[in-house]
């Protein structure tokens, strides 16, 4: 799990800070900005300059100037050093004392201002206090279990707040209001606002040095039990887990995202974001690591060294070269708080590429597919593994630097065919995804023609579904993969999709006629008639019509029925140039041809004679051929005579001709029905054929919406070709008597009981003569019923009369016309509505003058 993520670089050497003072000793540092103080045991402070010269990370090396060394007049060890650059100010601990001194050149302030009684000291690094010149700052004081707070100016200093706690503070960071204090047994947080304090967990001062560190916003690391760094907030919890440190850990330092320790003998670096321990660099003699602005900086009593961290960049590279994924995205991840947002994305991009080019080597291909969607990679680089799947038009170039080490699959999976085979349904699963999102923008003609080179060669049953549907297949280079694969339907379908119809039927006409081999379908020759059917290239329908009804009449006509009826609108294909076409072809002659009668059910005699000709031609045929054909012609005769019956536009008499001297007795009573010649007909159906039902069927056929007369014509008719036959055949009286029972309603009593012989008995009629009764008493039940509505609603009418006609108007020879004046001669009037009367002649005439303002004007009623 190790990882290289810091090198341990010297920056100031025993003989730069003592020269040959064998007995001085580092007791402290401060780094801020270029500059670092050393504190040592004899009292003296020295100032380096520190700068890193301009090299690659791994050969990182710092250039240290020293610029001034300062002895305090206590001649004691220096405790602490603190820099507060906006104060240009210097805080020193030496001897229990604060003291302020100048940044630059280490002299202390003219007004004397220090802190006196501190063990231990902090700067606020999330100050309350708003004045941007002071600084905060939190002391352990030398009066037992105190914490003063103190507000530290250019060349003043202010206490602020004194704090009492439960126990001896040892150690403390500060963030706000909050304190973070190691006391004699335990780690509390303190709000020295409110006063409202927080236990966190014990540990023992005896055993080991507390470590107290703010680590970021109101966020601490503090060294827990059992060797464990332990994370904090201010709440009194944990948002990370902890890391395991050894138990004698002296100091901890943050460079996120890590986490650096201190022991006697090693410094150890564990990651933020997994807790793991990355690195490990053997360090003895070491009692001094702090983190200034980025910098971790660690020392021994002689010297100081500094941790360069690699780019996090060079790190994540490096785990990816040991395909250790999952630890190279957590890192990357991390990096987004270091990195600016845009060199972030464009970086976490590409890792996540590499990182699926890993997964992917490694067949892990759900984990890879993932990677490559949301990386949005660029999906040619994939495509660009696999040999000749991208046309040879396109002009993609690999991503540089390389995102893997592959030339190709082969080298990939190293000539295993079985991982290849994997790969490559990969791929045709990956594509079919991202072929219609954002992914393909730009790529669709590379993303479909790889994939057609996929199908093809493993014998995909979606490469005709890629075909059929809308796709950006490259016609050159698909097409020479198609033939080079033997799939010449798909071929054809390929053709179809690039406009070039022509080509694909002729391939596909070739599948079928044997001339090249493909079994992709069975129904090839189904399909094409389909084609031609909705094919909008009438001319290539024309041109392929003969060789379809050839193979197959009665499936081959439908390229003419099953057609859009605005192409016969175009004047493409008029039933007249299609009937041309067909009369070579008998089947596909008639089948044209009731498509035209009875399913377009076009009024034209030509094509109503025609088929019923041809119906004609095929019975006599069949019947010339014996009983070997039955069915067939039982089926043709049917629709033969439907056709008569139906139809009222075939020529009768041109018909009848070619009927004539033929057997075919029930179709020449058909025909003879449609001439009204009713005694021909029901003579051949009852005397020749003695086909007593096909007889009352007839006058049930020809009585269809006609009127009551009519119908008992054609029954009464029928009674008489069964009753005035020379002889009375016992058939035909039986025939009689059930066409009466049957059809009582369709006669007139009078006229049958006059007709029949008078031997017949009556048990004989009894169900004509009850229906005739009953159809007597209901007729004239209804006649009653009509006459009694028809008296009910003149009553209604008088009454109505009655009430408009009002008060009566008398008229006599005194009585004058109001219009012109004189007296009546006739009783002839009108009658305005307000009583007065007119000759009539004087009401009609609109010319006369009435100057009457009682006479009603001429638009209202008389």
């Amino acid at each position: 799990m190790s990882v290289k993520a810091f090198k341990l670089v010297p920056a100031v050497e025993r003989e730069m800070l003592m020269g040959d003072k064998a007995r001085i000793n580092i007791e402290c540092i401060e780094c801020c900005g270029r500059n670092l103080y050393i504190g040592t045991n004899d009292g003296s402070i020295c100032h380096f300059l520190l700068e890193e010269k301009n090299s690659p990370a791994e050969k990182a090396t710092f250039s240290v100037t020293k610029q001034l060394q300062k002895y305090l007049s206590f001649r004691k060890a220096v405790g602490e050093l603190k820099a507060a650059s906006a104060l240009n100010r210097l805080l020193v601990l030496c001897d229990n004392t604060i003291t302020l001194m100048n940044m630059m050149n280490l002299e202390p302030i003219p007004t004397g201002a220090r802190i006196k009684g501190a063990l231990t000291f902090t700067l606020n690094e999330n100050p309350v206090n708003e004045d941007p010149f002071c600084v905060e700052v939190c002391i352990v004081s030398l009066k037992r279990r105190t914490i003063q707070l103190f507000l530290v100016y250019e060349d003043k200093v202010q206490i602020v707040k004194e704090i009492s706690t439960q126990e001896q503070p040892l150690a403390v960071a500060v963030d706000g209001h909050y304190l973070c204090l190691a006391l004699t047994t335990q780690y509390i947080i303190l709000n020295y606002n409110t006063g409202v304090s927080q236990d966190l967990f014990p540990y023992s001062s005896e055993e080991r040095r507390p470590i107290v560190k703010r680590i970021g916003r109101q966020e601490f690391l503090l060294a827990g039990p059992g060797g464990l760094g332990m994370f904090a907030t201010v709440d009194g919890i944990s948002q990370r887990a902890p890391v395991h440190w050894s138990e004698n850990v002296i100091g901890a330092a943050l460079c996120f995202p890590y986490v650096v320790a201190l022991d006697e003998e090693f410094i150890t670096v564990h990651s933020m974001l997994d807790q793991q321990q990355k690195q490990t660099l053997p360090f003895k003699d070491g009692h001094i690591l702090q983190d200034f602005e980025g910098k971790v900086i660690v020392a021994t009593t002689k010297g100081v060294y500094i941790l360069v961290p690699l780019p996090l960049e060079k790190q994540i590279q490096d785990l990816l070269a040991s395909q250790r994924v999952e630890e190279a995205l957590v890192l990357a991840k991390g990096a987004r708080r270091n990195i600016p947002k845009e060199k972030f994305q464009a970086m976490y991009k590409r890792i996540l590429q590499q990182a699926g080019f890993i997964q992917f080597a490694q067949l892990q291909f759900l984990e890879a597919k993932e990677l490559f969607r949301s990386s949005q990679l660029d999906v040619r680089e994939l495509i660009s593994l696999y040999p000749f799947l991208l046309p040879t038009s396109s002009s993609f170039m690999r991503s540089h630097p390389p995102l893997h080490e592959y030339a190709d699959l082969n080298q990939l999976t190293q000539g295993d065919q079985e991982k290849m085979a994997k790969c490559k349904q990969f791929l045709m699963n990956y594509l079919s995804e991202v072929r219609s999102t954002e992914v393909a923008n730009g790529y669709k003609e590379d993303i479909d023609t790889a994939l057609l080179k996929l199908y093809a060669e493993s014998n995909h049953e979606s490469l005709l579904d890629l075909l059929v549907s809308e796709n950006s297949c490259l016609l050159t280079d698909s097409a020479a993969w198609l033939e080079k694969h033997k799939k010449f339907f798909a071929l054809g379908l390929l053709y179809h999709s690039n406009g070039q119809d022509a080509s694909a039927l002729q391939l596909w006409v070739k599948i079928v006629n044997g001339d090249i081999q493909d079994s992709t379908r069975t129904d090839l020759y189904d399909y094409i008639v389909d084609f031609l059917t909705s094919c909008s290239d009438h001319e290539l329908v024309w041109k392929y019509a003969e060789w379809v009804l050839q193979r197959n009449e009665e499936v081959g006509v439908y390229i003419f029925t099953k057609r859009p009826l605005e192409d016969e609108q175009k004047n493409s294909f008029k039933p007249d140039d299609v009937i041309n076409c067909l009369n070579k072809y008998p089947i596909s002659l008639v089948k044209y041809l009731e498509f035209l009668v009875l399913e377009r059910r076009i009024k034209k005699e030509k094509f109503h004679t025609h088929l019923v000709v041809l119906y004609l031609d095929e019975v006599l045929h069949l019947k010339s051929l014996g009983s070997e054909r039955y069915e067939e012609l039982t089926k043709t005769q049917t629709k033969l005579r439907n056709l008569l019956r139906k139809s009222d536009l075939y020529r009768v008499h041109f018909i009848l001709d070619k009927i004539s001297g033929t057997d075919l007795h029930v179709e020449c009573a058909i025909l003879y029905g449609k001439l009204e010649d009713h005694e021909k007909a029901l003579h051949i159906l009852v005397h020749e054929l003695k086909d007593f039902a096909a007889a009352e069927d007839y006058c049930v056929w020809k009585s269809e919406s006609k009127d009551l007369p009519y119908r008992r014509k054609l029954f009464h008719m029928l009674l008489s070709a069964y009753l005035n036959s020379s002889t009375l055949d016992h058939e035909l009286v039986m025939a009689a008597v059930d066409l009466l029972n049957n059809h009582a309603a369709e006669f007139d009593a009078v006229y049958v009981l006059q007709l029949i012989p008078d031997s017949w008995s009556v048990q004989l009629l009894s169900s004509f003569l009850t229906g005739a009764m009953r159809e007597s008493i209901h007729a004239q039940r209804m006649t009653q019923i009509a006459v009694g509505l028809a008296n009910a609603e003149n009553l209604a009418y008088k009454h109505e009369k009655v009430k408009l006609k009002g008060s009566p108007t008398v008229l006599s020879d005194k009585k004058l016309c109001q219009v012109c004046q004189s007296p009546f001669c006739e009783p002839a009037f009108v009658r305005y509505p307000n009583g007065g009367v007119a000759h009539t002649h004087c009401a009609a005439n609109r010319f006369v003058n009435t100057n009457a303002n009682h006479l009603s004007s001429p638009t209202r009623r008389t």
